[in-house]
């Protein structure tokens, strides 16, 4: 139990676009979306402030295109993931960082029914 806990993400939020599916090497499929989740808190004035965080999620397999299918922008969705960190060069020649959760499960919570 503890193996499968040093990296796992759930997170609650809604799709902040459409999901993109592309065909990869060897028949493979990947899908790649935002998700904003938020937090709603009060500052010390009682003031109701709302945080939104803005996620990479990317998907793999069968379940990137059921997520192709089944996701539009605004629904609400849950996801079991992982953090993967990438290095790139892009064509500038300039070493780049990203963060995305790759997911390994997921359950749509309600259809597309507000935009975030």
């Amino acid at each position: 139990m503890m193996n499968s806990m040093r990296n796992s993400v759930y997170l609650v939020g809604r799709l902040g676009n459409d999901p993109e599916l592309k065909d990869l090497d060897g028949g493979n499929k990947l899908v790649k979306f935002s998700l904003a989740t938020n937090e709603f808190y009060k500052t010390k004035k009682g003031e109701s402030v709302e945080k939104t965080d803005w996620h990479r999620i990317v998907g793999f397999g069968p379940m990137a295109e059921n997520m192709d299918k089944i996701l539009k922008k605004g629904s609400m969705v849950a996801i079991q993931g992982k953090i993967e960190y990438q290095k790139y060069t892009d064509k500038e020649g300039v070493e780049k960082y990203s963060t995305d959760i790759k997911a390994f499960d997921f359950v749509a919570m309600s259809p597309a029914t507000a935009a975030v």
